[in-house]
């Protein structure tokens, strides 16, 4: 991993590993007993891991020490962080190499308040630097400010972009981006939608229209659908995220990670939703929203390979 990378990793879950080595301190010297469980179980409650993986967590944990022995601080890490890895899916070999299918469709789903249009542009600003043609689209007409930011984005990342006026069927807009792609021989279309709140019935059954209509557009799209989730919200997210299921979301991408203790997390989206991680928010700039890493996330999370 690039050093650039591996810093900001380190940088952005901060916060959050702070509040885990505080944890590890408090473990330090203490045998394997009832305080040593309850205590690594309150680390982990305080990282946001979530009660339902913090079990399944801890179970593991207790099989592994009765079958290993660990007699040191230090083994103790390596099985943690050997369980931890356990728990998320491996990385993707080349996050930025897209299939032969041209254009990849990508929809982008989120509440606003997310991070959703920032990270339509950051994604398309990432692609666009590494080689590839991208379209950026312009779906969540319900607010003029939503299209007014993607603009914004367009021009500071020098990506073209796909927009229609304020009140435009966002479905028509879908459909017009991904015809366009097609014509103009892009990589990647990446389309914004309404970020209304997840449990108005009419933004769900437009999203839905989305979809449907994409296949039509350019049969077998959307290849993705990405849920953006605050990562600030901790375990509230997680419930967006089971409803938003309904409309085939295929990976997360976290953001504000670097702005919250919440870190944790991360592992209960993938055990509790069996969605991926795939993207990462770790600051404010077009280059600070990255791949998912797993190993890189884990250490960070643990203070190791600074």
């Amino acid at each position: 991993m690039p050093d650039a990378e591996r810093t900001r990793w380190w940088q952005g879950l901060r916060r959050t590993r702070d509040r885990v080595e505080a944890g590890w301190r408090r473990l330090v010297g203490l045998r394997v007993s009832e305080e040593f469980w309850d205590l690594l179980e309150e680390t982990l409650y305080q990282a946001d891991v979530g009660p339902a993986t913090v079990e399944a967590l801890l179970a593991r944990m207790h099989e592994r020490v009765r079958e290993e022995r660990p007699l040191s601080e230090e083994a103790l890490q390596h099985l943690m962080r050997g369980e931890l890895l356990n728990l998320l899916p491996a990385d993707a070999s080349d996050p930025w190499a897209l299939p032969p299918d041209r254009p990849q469709v990508w929809v982008v789903l989120g509440v606003n308040g997310s991070g959703k249009t920032t990270s339509v542009g950051k994604l398309a600003g990432r692609f666009h630097q590494r080689g590839h043609r991208v379209l950026m689209g312009a779906a969540d007409t319900f607010r003029a400010a939503a299209a007014e930011q993607l603009a914004g984005w367009a021009r500071r990342v020098d990506v073209p972009i796909l927009q229609q006026g304020p009140g435009a069927d966002p479905a028509a807009v879908a459909f017009d981006t991904v015809q366009a792609a097609v014509s103009r021989r892009m990589d990647l279309a990446i389309i914004d939608t309404a970020g209304r709140l997840h449990t108005k019935a009419p933004l769900m059954q437009e999203l839905g229209k989305i979809v449907k209509v994409l296949d039509r557009a350019h049969p077998g799209a959307p290849h993705e659908t990405l849920l953006v989730l605050d990562a600030t919200m901790g375990q509230n997210a997680l419930r967006q995220a089971e409803l938003f299921q309904g409309v085939g979301a295929t990976g997360i991408i976290l953001t504000k990670l670097d702005g919250t203790a919440k870190g944790g997390m991360v592992l209960a989206i993938h055990r509790e939703l069996g969605l991926p991680v795939q993207w990462i928010g770790l600051g404010e700039q077009a280059e600070d929203l990255e791949p998912f890493r797993r190993e890189a996330f884990v250490d960070s999370l643990m203070g190791r390979g600074r």
